[in-house]
């Protein structure tokens, strides 16, 4: 009996500390989502420019991870021209486009378009432009790509010259951006909590920085999820908390960002010979798409620096940078332990991107490059 008695006043005790480690997790996150909303509800947002023509999208023709931003991007011209219509990349395009006779023609990445389509178009007069979202690592194939649109935008601000140098008449920055009605802050289920996390697959300059900090990683809650991640020294301690080849939507994804108290930013690298096709090692400096989608949802980020991050974000008042592994761990260290400070970084950085970065502000600014 008296052993019975022991078990059951150590059953009580464990589920009065999980009790209180639940109600201290749901009220920092009932704190954390209605300081949010507060912020989201003060935004004041221009009204959605409008232009008076006929849009032909067509989307990237490629699937996930480029079928939700053709989503995002349909969704947010809807609103600001007269009329839209969207095709897929097929051989016989230029009958969709005879059919409409738009205004202008604005392509998704490109690299599935077939080029004697796009020769037709243009020889009808109507304005084409590509939005290219994997520069610098593919301008090998781009070039060539990129010379046969009236415009060229592309979200690497080190691809400008290179295009405009090689013949490209009209070339633009136009970094990617959020889709907000997908990544924002909001609640998640119960479980779907964790210290830290990265999402992406696992290139080897990846590999190699998180291998250099694995007591850090076993020490807290840092989760992964992507393809490689096996490639990890210490993947058979660490393989618990790894989604090993898991691609996930973007719901999803912005679900898992929510779910974490520190979201880490770590892009590729350009000279990565295994992966890309830049033969002439153009250096990237622009901040990556994730950059605004982990910021959207009100979550601290902690982004390895590139040159251009500044043009966008307030380094540490909107987004945390570190330049090194060692500044990583520390970094993770420090805002696991202070997590208010982490808060108000986060929300600042959440303000500043629904503000400025969306796909709306890039589309209007888009739209007035080619309309005026």
């Amino acid at each position: 009996m008296a052993a019975l008695s022991k078990r059951s006043r150590s059953f009580a005790v464990k589920q009065a500390e999980d009790w209180q480690k639940g109600y201290a997790l749901g009220a920092q996150a009932g704190y954390r989502l209605g300081r949010c909303e507060s912020i989201m509800n003060r935004i004041s947002l221009a009204p959605t420019a409008f232009w008076d023509k006929k849009v032909l999208y067509v989307t990237s023709g490629k699937g996930l991870p480029y079928s939700p931003l053709d989503t995002g991007i349909i969704e947010t011209i809807r609103p600001m021209v007269r009329e839209l219509v969207f095709a897929q990349p097929v051989p016989d395009l230029a009958l969709t486009v005879a059919r409409e006779m738009p205004d202008f023609v604005l392509v998704l990445d490109g690299m599935m378009l077939p080029m004697d389509q796009l020769e037709l178009i243009r020889k009808w007069g109507i304005k084409t432009a590509v939005w290219l979202l994997d520069d610098p690592y593919y301008t090998d194939v781009t070039l060539n790509l990129a010379l046969s649109f009236d415009y060229v935008f592309t979200i690497e601000l080190n691809c400008v010259s290179f295009y405009a140098e090689s013949g490209c008449p009209n070339v633009y920055y136009l970094p990617l951006a959020v889709d907000s009605s997908v990544y924002r802050p909001k609640a998640v289920a119960a479980g779907n909590n964790r210290g830290a996390c990265f999402v992406g697959s696992g290139y080897w300059n990846r590999v190699q920085i998180f291998n250099s900090i694995t007591p850090t990683l076993l020490k807290y809650d840092v989760h992964f999820t992507g393809l490689w991640w096996d490639r990890l020294a210490a993947y058979s301690k660490l393989s618990g908390k790894i989604n090993l080849n898991k691609w996930m939507g973007p719901e999803e994804t912005a679900d898992y960002y929510n779910g974490s108290k520190i979201v880490i930013n770590l892009h590729r690298a350009y000279d990565d010979e295994q992966f890309n096709n830049n033969s002439r090692r153009i250096q990237a400096v622009s901040p990556n798409p994730r950059t605004f989608e982990i910021s959207a949802c009100g979550v601290l980020q902690l982004t390895d620096i590139r040159n251009d991050l500044s043009r966008f974000y307030e380094i540490g008042t909107e987004i945390v940078t570190y330049g090194s592994a060692a500044e990583l761990r520390d970094k993770l260290e420090y805002y696991l332990t202070h997590e208010e400070e982490g808060r108000e970084i986060a929300l600042r950085g959440m303000s500043r991107t629904m503000r400025e970065h969306t796909f709306t502000n890039r589309l209007t600014e888009l739209f007035r490059v080619v309309f005026g």
